[in-house]
């Protein structure tokens, strides 16, 4: 078995594959104060429960935009998986070329999205990964990475509001019936989601000037579902295209 290691700000996103279908996804939230022995026993709880050995598990490799939790999931492979993980970098061989003006100052989460998108699904694409950012990064038809935009992640934003104003109080993020709220919670509920869509759809639109017409546009992350249901202009739902990638750039690293 191979495990696939996604380290966010939010959440630590785990998949298990036997071949190469991702059999068992498992999500946690990230807490930078657990020690290593701490997230290591609560990896081996949802294994467990998962139905996984551990033991079986013979090949690791970790994507993370948290430089303090890296080390920590290195010992925890090696202490609790007795494997040693391959953590995905800016030197990593990935099959895509990164034309960043500074490669390191990418993050592995957005190469890694890139690289599975073009192995998946060809060039050129728009890949939006919705997390804690929302990141839209380009890839061109020759498998380039070109570079992308970031913003604050939906529920980021929304949780700026409902700080700064003291008669806001957090709603859930689904769509109303209608664009014009009648009471707060609609008219919350319409601002946030479709005010998103609206973001979204316009960066779609301006990618897709400097990348062609016949741009893909591949969503991905925890919240990909809930704006590929209110928008057309997403061609492919990838919720777990991080791990894929993950996989896709161990087999290249490490080929059987």
């Amino acid at each position: 078995m191979f495990l696939a290691i996604d380290i966010g700000n939010t959440n630590i996103t785990l998949g298990v594959f036997e071949g190469e279908s991702v059999g068992t996804c498992l999500r946690f939230a990230t807490d930078r104060r657990k020690t290593a022995d701490e997230y290591g026993l609560v990896m081996l709880d949802a294994f467990r429960r998962a139905g996984i050995a551990a033991e079986d598990i013979s090949g690791i490799a970790i994507a993370s935009v948290s430089p303090m939790l890296t080390p920590l999931f290195r010992e925890i492979c090696r202490n609790y998986l007795r494997c040693d993980p391959f953590v995905v970098d800016g030197a990593t061989a990935t099959g895509i070329r990164c034309m960043y003006d500074d490669p390191q100052q990418v993050g592995a989460d957005r190469i890694v999205d890139a690289a599975a998108a073009y192995k998946l699904y060809g060039g050129p694409a728009c890949v939006i990964d919705f997390g804690t950012a929302t990141t839209f990064d380009a890839v061109s038809a020759a498998g380039e990475y070109l570079g992308g935009a970031i913003v604050p992640g939906i529920v980021t934003a929304s949780d700026a509001l409902f700080q700064h104003a003291a008669r806001l109080s957090k709603v859930d993020l689904r769509a109303p019936r209608r664009a014009i709220g009648r009471n707060i919670t609609q008219s919350l509920q319409s601002g946030i989601l479709y005010g998103y869509v609206g973001l979204v759809e316009g960066m779609i639109a301006r990618f897709r000037v400097e990348l062609g017409a016949d741009m893909k546009t591949i969503a991905t992350g925890g919240l990909s579902q809930i704006i590929a249901g209110e928008t057309k202009e997403i061609t492919v739902l990838a919720p777990w295209l991080m791990l894929e990638g993950l996989r896709i750039i161990y087999e290249m690293n490490f080929p059987k």
